[in-house]
């Protein structure tokens, strides 16, 4: 916090650009309402300029035809520029209209402002709970005495048994309105923080991605040294402090049960007189959704860097393989054109010679070839009874009996993963039938087959086994292993 830091973080630092902005009000309100608040994550060009050019209309309508003379697109392209970087644009692969995405430091900025507003209640109970959890936690997940972890657990039992003792007595605390709105405010402010944090996770993995590009362009040394520092940096940041934590928040958070019980517990809490008086936001019901699209988004982001940089790297292994060839094609120009005019004296000096030695005894014998003899016979059609009906006896699974299995699944509950499937519904038709589960999966991620979705979780993987019958007739166990496969609504 010094005079020089913040002289600099004025001059380059997009979040204080954009509060230092004459035009930051309508920045601000604008990207709030079409980013922020619906958790949108990227914006197609010609959606963003045409609600920027409504937002255009009406504030010229407010303020007069003076106010805001440039058009949306030249707003937009200039919040994406270098000096401002307010906006993300990029170009999504085979695509040729612009993309616009929010960077985190306009978010940070934009939730800056929200806090400048006044606000009706402030609590502090809950914070000061909060922090007396994360202490607890802390000290008791680095005890490593046994006797003081098993004490401060009994002491835990003991004041859970006193409590259950309690109600049973009829003595039931409960929250009064003022607590409640203390812990309701708290628990949107964390939401809203934790959205936020995911969009700057994607641009940390992006200006990472940038920087081994670079790293690469610059190279001059061994392809294999720089493979061993680029591999080095990928597990660098997967196993950094920040991918640690989101990886268990996404395990966490893909968890079904999880899924369900946060579900029941926003809709117990949302029905609450003193919650309904706050006037939350309608987001906040589904906030674990927007939570999913925004953890899903980012990791679908990291597996694009990685395709992209894969590609990357077979360019440069394509301009090397390209310049090799130039060389031999000059070797041999300047080779054949020597071949008319011998020049005299030395041409090449070789360091040494070696003689080609072969022993008599490791020369192979004499194999005579095989000649085939060919009978002198008439060919005759056959009389043989053969049965044809094995031409027919072939495997056909039925996808559209599979998609009715996992549309029944899906009626119990929200989601199921395929192991959880088969376990309920084993596989008749073996492999070919899992296969079919796998392009259902495939035909249900995007925007959903009938109702349909699913997901795929790289980072966990599961086996799936079945019954089948070897060569003999025996009953065997097959196993394949891939990544998780999960079933939605």
């Amino acid at each position: 916090m010094d005079h020089a830091s913040l002289s600099t973080l004025r001059d380059r630092h997009p979040a204080w650009r954009l509060l230092a902005s004459p035009h930051a009000p309508l920045v601000a309100s604008f990207l709030h309402r079409a980013y922020v608040a619906p958790n949108v994550r990227v914006m197609s060009e010609a959606d963003l300029a045409e609600a920027l050019e409504d937002e255009l209309y009406a504030l010229r309508e407010q303020l007069g035809p003076e106010a805001y003379p440039k058009g949306a697109q030249d707003y937009l392209n200039d919040w994406a520029a270098p000096d401002k970087g307010w906006l993300r644009k990029f170009y999504k692969p085979g695509t040729d209209e612009a993309q616009f995405d929010l960077t985190p430091a306009t978010e940070k900025a934009v939730a800056w402002l929200l806090t400048l507003t006044e606000r009706p209640f402030v609590g502090t109970e809950s914070r000061l709970l909060t922090l007396f959890a994360l202490l607890d936690q802390i000290s008791a997940g680095t005890e490593a005495d046994p006797i003081k972890r098993v004490a401060d657990l009994r002491k835990k039992r003991d004041e859970l048994d006193a409590e259950i003792a309690r109600v049973l007595a009829g003595d039931v605390p409960l929250l009064d309105d003022t607590a409640v709105k203390d812990r309701f405010q708290q628990f949107q402010q964390l939401a809203r923080e934790l959205l936020a944090d995911f969009r700057e996770v994607e641009h940390n993995f992006r200006g990472l991605d940038r920087k081994v590009r670079e790293k690469i362009a610059l190279w001059e040394g061994a392809k294999g040294a720089l493979l061993d520092e680029i591999m080095g940096e990928r597990d660098a940041i997967g196993d950094s402090d920040q991918g640690r934590s989101f990886r268990a928040f996404w395990d966490f958070l893909m968890s079904s049960r999880r899924q369900e019980e946060l579900a029941e517990r926003l809709d117990q809490v949302l029905a609450l007189p003193a919650v309904v008086a706050l006037k939350p936001e309608p987001r906040t019901r589904r906030v674990h959704h927007d939570w999913l699209e925004a953890g899903e988004h980012t990791q679908r982001t990291v597996a694009q860097l990685s395709q992209q940089l894969r590609r990357f790297l077979d360019d440069r292994a394509f301009l090397e393989n390209r310049r090799i060839l130039d060389l031999l094609h000059g070797i041999e120009s300047k080779a054949l054109a020597l071949r008319g005019a011998t020049p005299s004296g030395i041409v090449m000096h070789i360091d040494a010679m070696a003689a080609d030695i072969e022993l008599p005894l490791e020369r192979p014998l004499f194999t005579p070839s095989v000649k085939p003899r060919l009978a002198d016979m008439a060919l005759v059609a056959g009389e043989d009874d053969i049965d044809t009906g094995r031409l027919f006896d072939q495997i056909v699974v039925d996808k559209a009996r599979l998609r009715s299995t996992v549309q029944r699944a899906l009626r119990r509950q929200p989601q199921i993963t395929l192991r959880e499937l088969l376990d309920a519904e084993p596989l008749h038709q073996g492999l070919a039938e899992l296969v079919a589960y796998l392009e259902l999966a495939h035909a249900g991620d995007g925007d959903g087959l009938e109702g349909l979705r699913a997901l795929v979780d790289e980072a966990v993987e599961e086996p799936i086994r079945w019954l089948a019958r070897n060569a003999v007739g025996e009953a065997v166990t097959r196993e394949a292993r891939l990544p998780r496969v999960i079933f939605t609504r």
